[in-house]
């Protein structure tokens, strides 16, 4: 990988821790709604009636934004009328001027996703018109963009559906009025791959296309490529091998800015942007808005502007501000914009003078302040509004957490920017970052959906998530270290992490089946690092980029390693994967495969004793030969299970108390709680008050300090409070596959009162306790049909379903 992807990911953390539419936003159909649409069966392993269509001028692979329309006369208004739709790079569907549906879910060429919906509630009798913009950002796509070409597909369900088939009927315009505005690493001061601004001249948009009265009679027939095929038909004519999203569509809200910071050339009206509040930027005249949204978000943001004919309005977008001067890229306080520079990428909208213009990106961007420039020229200008429109995965928070007196409020706080954090990295994909990348890497999602579990108990994304990664796998067997994206990059013991999500999904959500259709892929997964085994079962130097984590005495996150490649991290990870791999296979697949995963765990375990452990600091070293020591090899110890009992309990403890050991990024809380320290966690939390305390309102990629800057204030693998909250303050966790029995092991540590509830497959698990002295009171609830234990001071106490009472001393 170039050097530039030492930003791209912080791995280690899951592990220790265990349209552009310038046209009004119409009303967001459910975000469940379309999933419970069944699919005629036939369009499942056929081939469509429907083609996909093209522009009919241009390179269909560059850069263009395309628009597409079809009327239709229908007798009467129907009852029914589901249409499957899809688009590349993006579409957004329109149905008589109302924006219906967006999309593809993002996925690969492999497993090209189509939208179904029901247009019926907004067609009538009558003429009516379906219309699309479609947008393919050619070379600037994003990194995570797969694609062909530049193309639309829209497939009726049914015979009556089928007059909206696309085809010759359809109609197409090139817009002009687009132009992409690409971003370099340099410019963004970091890895920056998410695509382009715009540049779009009012002038030359089509301003209406989407409404029915518009007269696209000039416009041109599209070019017919070949038939829509889904994935499992016979001999596809065309590299989009169909599949049905499934995955609910993204949540759209309303959400208001909250104040303008900075202010020359023109003064707003004091409401502004809080609401509506129209205001004049004089002719020949340059202003600039500095607004704060108050915290980070995802979101399309919404300018409608009056007359100003000629004027440019640029929307610049910042998770934070930039130190003027600083060598490291410091942001500071986040709160503060004094003796700051605004750096960020940006849209730029040319105006033709029309009334009400609404302005829209094509694609959601991620800000907490934008930069808001206007220059105008003979006329002035009216700013009639700026707002956003906040998206995202329709995760729904059903966990709770309260304690007592001030801690409430600081656990509160950080559960707050915890949830903000996990939700603003999950779209159509978790991703690592939402403004820079928008990649979603194995590392960071194993522990975003351990958030999702405990926080929602929404398994959907997660699921999408495990499929995508076994779609990624090579012939040689290993996961991509992301995915989807083009580049294709390989950290090996992301694939290690792959396996350990399976193993949660199967723990934790109720489908089995899912869990054992992914086998085969575990399988080649080992099967891959077996061939890098020794004798001994350790392992020999590995290709690619051999991350762990974001160290600062690891060159781009590498661990020390013999020149023979003798390294402790990567010998752990791969004695956690054959341990994984042995419980799915025992209760899923080949109890044989079982047994030789087993056996490969017991020889590699013996084989770490001998070559990593150092008796005279009663720690693991990083090598065989003993000169460097990290927490990270000996958190994994802990949790692969090389020392259990005392020994595991004092080395995290020396772990925690040595300074000199090599440090985590941000934490190692499971393995506290493992060697039943957890009463020390709430102790642990230091730094994400700190980020508090610098004004962050979502968790950063990585710790700051005189060394080192955070490059993304938004990085969900720093969000596990979250679940280590439930998971190890309450102490709820899952004891058989599907969560079937619950084990509550709390670890209070200094709260005299704690409560919370989390969701469960069944219904939700809900703990309570209250101690007074020694004495310790339990009110614990279980789903109907589970049963659990509840673990304190060494002793075991059977739960039934249902509520129960615990008194202790």
């Amino acid at each position: 990988m170039p050097t530039r992807t030492r930003y791209s990911r912080h791995v280690y953390l899951g592990l220790l821790l265990c349209a552009v539419s310038m046209v009004g936003a119409a009303q967001a159909p459910d975000p469940s709604r379309t999933m419970a649409i069944k699919i005629n069966p036939e369009l499942l392993t056929q081939q469509w009636s429907a083609r996909w269509i093209a522009p009919s001028e241009g390179s269909p692979l560059d850069f263009g934004v395309h628009h597409f329309r079809r009327a239709l006369d229908l007798k009467e208004k129907p009852s029914r009328f589901v249409v499957h739709v899809t688009g590349d790079n993006r579409y957004q569907l329109f149905v008589n001027g109302e924006r219906v549906v967006w999309g593809p879910a993002r996925g690969d060429l492999f497993h090209w996703r189509y939208e179904t919906v029901d247009l019926a509630p907004y067609l009538r009798s009558g003429k009516n018109v379906l219309a699309a913009v479609v947008w393919n950002y050619g070379q600037y796509a994003p990194e995570a963009q797969q694609t062909v070409q530049s193309g639309f597909l829209l497939q009726g369900d049914g015979p009556a559906e089928r007059a909206a088939d696309t085809g010759a009927a359809w109609r197409t315009y090139r817009s002009p009025a687009y132009q992409p505005i690409h971003y370099t690493h340099a410019e963004m001061r970091g890895y920056f791959v998410v695509g382009p601004g715009e540049r779009i001249d009012g002038a030359k948009y089509p301003w209406g296309w989407e409404r029915p009265e518009y007269d696209d009679s000039a416009w041109a027939k599209p070019a017919v490529l070949s038939a829509g095929a889904p994935r499992d038909t016979r001999d596809g004519p065309n590299r989009w091998m169909l599949v049905p999203r499934s995955i609910p569509l993204m949540e759209e809200k309303p959400e208001r800015l909250a104040v303008v910071r900075e202010t020359s050339g023109v003064q707003p009206p004091a409401a502004f942007p809080r609401e509506r509040a129209p205001f004049r930027v004089p002719a020949r005249t340059k202003a600039r808005l500095l607004l704060d949204q108050s915290y980070l978000t995802t979101g399309y943001p919404e300018l409608v502007v009056s007359g100003g004919k000629g004027a440019v309005v640029s929307l610049g977008y910042a998770e934070s501000l930039y130190q003027k001067g600083a060598r490291r890229g410091d942001k500071g306080n986040r709160n503060e914009v004094e003796g700051k520079e605004f750096v960020g990428y940006r849209d730029v909208f040319t105006l033709d003078g029309g009334a009400n213009r609404l302005y829209r990106p094509l694609w959601w961007r991620t800000y907490r302040y934008i930069d808001v420039q206007v220059e105008t020229q003979d006329e002035p200008l009216t700013v009639e509004d700026l707002r956003g429109v906040y998206t995202g995965y329709p995760f729904r928070m059903q966990a709770r957490f309260e304690t007592g007196g001030s801690e409430n409020a600081r656990l509160q706080r950080i559960l707050e920017v915890g949830w903000r954090t996990a939700r603003l990295c999950a779209h159509e994909t978790y991703m690592d970052c939402p403004y820079y990348e928008q990649l979603q890497y194995v590392g960071d999602t194993r522990i975003q959906c351990l958030i999702s579990l405990y926080n929602s108990g929404d398994a959907r994304l997660m699921k999408n998530a495990i499929a995508q990664m076994n779609d990624s796998r090579t012939s040689e067997g290993a996961t991509m270290s992301r995915f989807p994206t083009r580049q294709q990059q390989y950290i090996p013991s992301f694939s290690l992490w792959w396996i350990g999500m399976v193993h949660d999904y199967w723990r934790y959500v109720d489908d089995p089946d899912f869990a054992r259709e992914m086998l085969p892929g575990i399988r080649s997964v080992l099967s891959f690092f077996q061939r890098y085994e020794k004798a001994d079962g350790s392992l020999g130097l590995l290709p690619w980029w051999n991350y762990v984590d974001w160290a600062n005495e690891w060159r781009r996150g590498v661990p020390p390693a013999t020149p023979e490649g003798s390294s402790a991290p990567f010998d752990l990870q791969l004695l956690l994967a054959y341990d994984w791999a042995a419980d799915l296979e025992s209760a899923l697949g080949n109890r044989s495969r079982a047994g030789e995963d087993r056996a490969a765990a017991s020889r590699l375990r013996k084989t770490i004793r001998r070559l990593y452990w150092d008796q005279s600091r009663g720690l693991f070293a990083d090598t065989p030969e003993h000169k460097e020591f990290s927490q990270q090899t000996n958190v994994l110890a802990v949790l692969a299970g090389v020392v259990k009992g005392r020994e595991a309990r004092r080395i995290v403890e020396k772990t925690l108390a040595d300074r000199e050991l090599v440090q985590c990024s941000y934490y190692f809380h499971e393995a506290v709680n493992r060697v039943g320290l957890g009463d020390r966690y709430l102790d642990l939390l230091g730094e994400w008050q700190s980020m508090l305390d610098r004004g962050l309102t979502t968790w950063a990629e990585r710790p700051e300090g005189a060394t080192n800057a955070s490059r993304s204030d938004c990085h969900a693998w720093s969000a596990h409070p979250n679940f280590e909250l439930f998971r190890t303050v309450l102490g709820i966790d899952s004891a058989a596959p599907g969560f079937s029995r619950v084990v509550i092991r709390p670890h209070p540590g200094k709260l005299e009162r704690v409560s919370g509830t989390i969701p469960h497959p069944r219904g939700e698990i809900s703990v309570r306790l209250v101690r007074q002295g020694d004495r310790l009171e339990a009110d614990l609830h279980l789903p109907e049909g589970v049963t659990g234990d509840f673990i304190w001071n060494g002793k075991t106490h059977p739960v039934s379903s249902g509520s129960t009472r615990l008194k202790m001393d």
